[in-house]
């Protein structure tokens, strides 16, 4: 495609001198350039990719775009005022407007987004309907699974575009497209010209880069204001907001979404709500109610949040999509589980043992009382808290497993360039604040393999020892290093210990046998 008819469609400032130079693709790493590629340099939180634009031209950028004044480049340059935010709408282009010729169903949240795209995805092809998934774990087209990467949030725009072209060139009508606060405030879904919308809740997360929980509440909030600018489409347009009648963001969503709207929850005032409701260690049943239909959900997912979750795809499908009640039910069913979610290890221990991705302190939270409910024993938790992140979440989240689970033990979560001492020391002052007893009901243990040997130790028969906060991640970061790091296998290696039977090998991090300082200073 020609540089210049990448801005057919472009709606901010367009450039009066656009060359005919052809594209072959975008970039914004100076190393994945390829020859015929434009490289779009961008400001990052510790990298500025106008430093890089002489590599991209030696790796065979025909064109740049950046927001600086530059001058003496042997291929084109353009200027914009904000790249980043131009780069969905100059992706979306190269691969010709993907999703105009896609139903795209956004979902979004700080808890359940993951699962709840997973469920929808499940509902859809339980109708018979060819449906693709981009979420924060993977991307799904057609018998096609593609990972995401290690830590990763909402995909690069260029990357979400690409993959909404594959699935347009495999034949998918539908997309679940899973959303997150950064994928928003930073642009990367403008141009996925979104259909319906669905939130899960809105509770305490990144407030180290939205700053207050209503700056927050409005990056999410965008994915519903996006409904009001999509264009039509053939395949029509149900612009519809689903929103959580038991959260927290309601009242203010309810104000804010201006297209169709409806409501799901635990409570009799939700458009969409659960009744008779059961919960055990092996799911969940209920019965779907709405006002013109009644539906009995069975789940292999466990706790009240799962309930809201279901209840949120439900909602999307039957209202959104027209998917009858029973055949979404069919789809919730067939789901067996989500990576790194409430998953259970078993290798014949007389206790549970579990790994899930809580990493905030409401996911914490339910997590928690989900591991309640699943026994008549203990609760054993193991959580961090991550370094350059959210500082006020490591009181919070040590404080919430003090006042839910019976031992805690405060462990590593991607300290980064932190020191992890420094870290379980605060997680320590919020667990003494609501009463927590270091040696007899909180240990911190900086290792996180010991950790989880030490909550092994500690469990007796019919216990639940969930390992939190790291979920489907494959790696963890000490320094400014990922380490590869799998909480599953971690907890099968211990397990295997433990009962002195074979199992994996425990995965390295630099915290079995260096100092702090070592790994600090890399």
């Amino acid at each position: 495609m020609l540089l210049k008819n990448l801005f057919v469609d472009f709606p901010y400032s367009i450039p009066t001198t656009l060359t005919d130079a052809e594209i072959t693709g975008i970039a914004i790493d100076s190393r994945a350039v390829k020859p015929g590629y434009l490289f779009v340099a961008m400001q990052g939180g510790s990298v500025d990719g106008h430093n890089y634009i002489p590599k991209a031209i030696e790796n065979g950028a025909v064109a740049i775009i950046g927001d600086r004044d530059l001058s003496g480049l042997n291929v084109p340059y353009v200027r914009l005022e904000n790249p980043r935010q131009a780069l969905t709408f100059l992706a979306a282009a190269f691969y010709n407007w993907p999703a105009r010729k896609l139903t795209v169903i956004g979902v979004t949240g700080t808890d359940g987004k993951t699962t709840t795209s997973n469920i929808l995805y499940k509902i859809l092809i339980a109708a018979g309907i060819r449906a693709g998934m981009i979420s924060t774990v993977n991307a799904v087209i057609g018998d096609e699974v593609l990972d995401t990467g290690f830590h990763v949030t909402t995909p690069d725009a260029h990357d979400v575009q690409r993959y909404l072209a594959k699935m347009v060139d495999s034949g998918l009508t539908h997309v679940v497209l899973e959303t997150t606060s950064h994928g928003w405030s930073q642009h990367r879904v403008d141009a996925c010209e979104f259909d319906i919308g669905v939130v899960t809740n809105i509770t305490h997360e990144h407030f180290d880069e939205h700053g207050s929980y209503e700056n927050y509440r409005a990056a999410k909030a965008r994915l519903f204001s996006s409904l009001e600018r999509t264009k039509e489409k053939l395949a029509g347009n149900p612009r519809l907001g689903v929103i959580n009648r038991d959260d927290r963001s309601f009242e203010f969503l309810n104000e804010f979404i201006k297209t169709k709207k409806l409501n799901y929850g635990l409570g009799h005032s939700a458009d969409v709500r659960a009744e008779n409701v059961q919960y055990s260690a092996s799911g969940i049943e209920f019965t779907a109610v709405a006002k013109d239909f009644r539906v009995e959900v069975k789940s292999d997912l466990v706790g009240a949040y799962n309930v809201s979750n279901c209840l949120a795809a439900l909602t999307a499908a039957v209202y959104g999509l027209g998917v009858d009640p029973e055949t979404a039910a069919r789809g919730i069913a067939a789901l067996d589980g989500i990576p790194g979610r409430m998953e259970q290890i078993k290798l014949g221990q007389n206790f549970i043992a579990i790994v899930d991705f809580a990493h905030t302190p409401n996911a914490l939270k339910v997590a928690l009382e989900a591991g309640r409910k699943m026994t008549q024993g203990r609760v054993i938790s193991i959580f961090g808290s991550a370094g350059l992140r959210d500082k006020e979440k490591r009181r919070m989240m040590a404080e919430t497993s003090i006042e839910l689970a019976d031992l805690s033990i405060l462990t590593a979560e991607d300290p980064r360039t932190e020191s992890l001492d420094g870290i379980l020391e605060e997680m320590a002052e919020g667990a003494r604040s609501k009463g927590g007893r270091e040696g007899e009901t909180f240990w911190r243990i900086a290792d996180r393999g010991e950790a989880i040997k030490f909550a092994l130790r500690l469990a007796r028969e019919g216990d639940i020892v969930l390992s939190c906060g790291k979920g489907h991640e494959q790696s963890m970061c000490f320094g400014k290093t990922e380490y590869l790091w799998d909480d599953r296998t971690a907890m099968r290696s211990a397990l295997a210990e433990f009962l002195g039977v074979e199992g994996p090998q425990m995965p390295y991090l630099p915290s079995q046998d260096k100092s702090e300082k070592d790994w600090l200073a890399g």
